[in-house]
C-alpha cells in the first residue's frame, strides 16, 4: 500500500478559518515543510519495501543510515528541479530549508532508536558530501541518469554490506531509485507550482 502525499493544503468549506488559510499565499516554512515530510515518507516507505523483500538490517543504524540516503537522493532530485524557477537565493533558502528539516527528523529518529548523542554534525557532513558528488551527475527533463541512480545504489550497498545482501545494488537501482524518482517528481511540482512535464 502506497503512502498518502500531503501537497496541497487543506480547502474545506466547513469554517471561514479554513477558507482564509487555504487562500494564503504559502510561506517559505510551509513549503519546506510538506516537501521534507514527504520526502521523509518516500524514504521510509522504500525502507519498508526492501524489508519486505528480505533484506536483513542487522542493526538500527543501517535502517536510519538507508532512509536517510534515499532522504539525500529525492532532496537533490527537488534541488535540481527547481533550479532555474526560482532565484539563486530563494533556491538555497528552499533546499536549505527543506534539509534542516530532514536533518531533524534523521537525528530524533537516531535519537529514538540509538540514545543520545550528537548525530546532527556527521549527518550535515554526509549530506554536503552526498550532494556535491550528485552534482557532478547527470539530470535532464526525464529525470536523474544513470550515473545518479547507481550513486544511490552504491552508497545504499555500502551501509548493507555487512548484511552480506549481494542484490542491493540491483534493488535500489531497478526498483527503489526509479520508483522514488516517479513519486517525488509530483510532489515538486506540486508544492513548488511547478509546470507537470
Amino acid at each position: 500500500m502506497a503512502v498518502r502525499l500531503k501537497t496541497r493544503w487543506h480547502r474545506s468549506t466547513r469554517s471561514e478559518r479554513n477558507r482564509e488559510g487555504s487562500q494564503r499565499t504559502k510561506t517559505l516554512e510551509s513549503l519546506c515543510s510538506v516537501a521534507a515530510i514527504n520526502i521523509w515518507k518516500l524514504a521510509k516507505e522504500a525502507f519498508t519495501r526492501m524489508e519486505k523483500e528480505n533484506f536483513r538490517f542487522r542493526e538500527d543504524i543501517q535502517a536510519i543510515d538507508v532512509i536517510a540516503e534515499f532522504c539525500i537522493f529525492m532532496l537533490h532530485i527537488t534541488d535540481r528541479m527547481i533550479y532555474g524557477t526560482f532565484s539563486d537565493e530563494e533556491r538555497g533558502r528552499l533546499i536549505n530549508g527543506i534539509a534542516k528539516e530532514i536533518t531533524t527528523t534523521i537525528e530524533s529518529n537516531q535519537i529514538d532508536l540509538l540514545g543520545a548523542g550528537d548525530y546532527r554534525a556527521e549527518f550535515v557532513d554526509k549530506l554536503n558530501e552526498r550532494l556535491a558528488n550528485y552534482a557532478e551527475c547527470g539530470f535532464d527533463e526525464d529525470g536523474p541518469a544513470y550515473d545518479f541512480l547507481r550513486y544511490l545504489a552504491k552508497n545504499v550497498a555500502d551501509i548493507m554490506s555487512l548484511s552480506d545482501d549481494k542484490w542491493v545494488l540491483e534493488q535500489v537501482m531497478d526498483i527503489e531509485a526509479p520508483e522514488l524518482v516517479q513519486r517525488i517528481q509530483p510532489v515538486v511540482c506540486d508544492v513548488f507550482s511547478l509546470k507537470n512535464s
